[in-house]
């Protein structure tokens, strides 16, 4: 989606609040009807049913009934939408929204407009008429400012951080941190490739967030050290506020404020990163993580308590503050067909150079040698050659692992693990010994033929 910062004005600003008011009661209801809903009852209603409900209510509801219908119906279809797609998009059953947390609204364009088929003939319908398609209304005002049409609010102004002027038939409107944003539904075209035939590998760590196979690493911009001061001031002085004073909610906003600048320095970085890889790389790859494992808290249960719970939770915000999902995700998008996973296992453990496994080769963080041919190299730089080359999950013969190059074979294998378990024999006596291999005493050779004993 095309995604711009708004500018209304105080009340412009008071109006989209009841939208959302409005979007966010629609939604509860929705979800209320769905809720209640129990095995041998009716099924709950559709979008039809619901919509005809709408208007019953908005009827009888003054409140719900000075919003715009247009506002509300994009609620109930909204939650259809994420009603059908609970299997598949992973977020599961619809959920309550909450005041604000989730404040946005979704508009469909006031202007009519004719709709064409894919060969440019006119799009008719099962009468011969032609099909009128919904357009949101948009004027640029220059090169850096552009204004969109909103139920109930007017012209509202937006920043212009694009070439072109978005065209598309609904916008969602959203209110998060103080700010205001507006997101055309565009899908945008896919960045072409480029012809060098590059492939690249990413390893992503938490001290260096992305390490390059060509020696590039690239950091996640965080906070400043003056502004984790501010956060914990901030903090401070919530703490000793009495509860539900105002005092307290003004500091918790001045702290949610610095945080979502964190934020969205966290999205800006990924996204120019993102359009980086996709323009200047032919096959980007990643390391397969399952980020969700990761970051799983370590506190247990009471029966069986976690250890190091607070390093945990540290290590957990260290590895949300990356955003590698993000990147992952958005580099995918840019770039589909593009992006490979690499499994995770062995990549930092392997030398690029010879193919040779092992943990006693990783010194540190951020120091490799390798034990076998003492190449050395960045840990995380030769991690990601290793995940350039594909080279993860299962150990590889040694004439075909190297990244670096081809090494000669060697007597002993260059797959360290898992390494193959020893069994070791009892020791027992001459006559238990006897028994257990099934012989008998004058079986064996030297006392059948009375010999000494060798």
């Amino acid at each position: 989606m095309s995604r711009f910062r708004m500018y209304p004005t105080s009340e412009q600003a008071e109006q989209m609040l009841l939208h959302c008011a409005h979007a966010r009661y629609v939604w509860n209801l929705a979800v209320e009807q769905h809720v209640c809903w129990r095995p041998g009852r009716r099924s709950a209603p559709g979008f039809a049913e619901q919509c005809r409900q709408l208007t019953e209510a908005r009827r009888d509801n003054d409140w719900l009934r000075a919003g715009n219908a247009d506002v509300q119906q994009q609620a109930l279809q909204d939650f259809a939408r994420a009603r059908n797609a609970r299997f598949t998009s992973g977020f599961g059953e619809p959920t309550w929204r909450r005041k604000h947390v989730h404040e946005g609204f979704r508009v469909i364009g006031t202007d009519r407009v004719p709709e064409f088929e894919a060969d440019g003939s006119p799009k008719l319908n099962a009468r011969g008429r032609q099909v009128m398609g919904r357009l949101v209304v948009v004027q640029r005002l220059n090169r850096r400012w552009a204004r969109v049409k909103m139920p109930g609010c007017g012209w509202v102004r937006f920043r212009l951080t694009r070439a072109e002027l978005p065209v598309a038939k609904t916008f969602r409107v959203t209110f998060h941190n103080q700010q205001w944003h507006i997101a055309f539904a565009v899908i945008p075209e896919p960045l072409p490739a480029p012809d060098t035939g590059e492939v690249v590998g990413i390893d992503r760590g938490v001290k260096i967030t992305a390490a390059l196979s060509d020696g590039r690493k690239l950091n996640c911009p965080q906070l400043t050290t003056r502004e984790r001061a501010q956060i914990r001031k901030h903090q401070r002085r919530a703490a000793r506020a009495p509860k539900g004073s105002a005092r307290k909610q003004a500091e918790y906003a001045k702290m949610a404020r610095l945080k979502g600048r964190e934020a969205d320095r966290r999205k800006d970085w990924c996204e120019k990163t993102s359009t980086m890889l996709a323009r200047t790389c032919r096959l980007i790859r990643f390391e397969k993580l399952n980020i969700r494992n990761m970051i799983a808290s370590a506190k247990g249960t009471i029966e069986q308590p976690g250890r190091n719970v607070r390093q945990k939770a540290g290590l957990n915000r260290s590895i949300l503050a990356q955003g590698w999902g993000l990147l992952r995700r958005r580099t995918g998008e840019k770039a589909p067909g593009r992006v490979e996973d690499v499994p995770a296992p062995y990549t930092s453990l392997r030398c690029s150079a010879c193919g040779w496994i092992e943990k006693d080769s990783r010194k540190s963080q951020a120091e490799f040698i390798c034990v076998s041919c003492g190449f050395t190299c960045n840990a995380d730089e030769n991690a990601a050659v290793n995940v350039a080359a594909g080279q993860g999950g299962i150990p590889r013969p040694r004439r075909a692992a190297g990244a670096g190059g081809v090494t000669a074979a060697a007597n002993r294998s260059s797959a360290r693990e898992p390494q193959p378990v020893r069994v070791e024999i009892p020791f027992l006596k001459e006559g238990r010994m006897s028994k257990a291999l099934g012989f008998a005493e004058y079986d064996h050779p030297v006392r059948a033929h009375g010999g000494a004993r060798p």
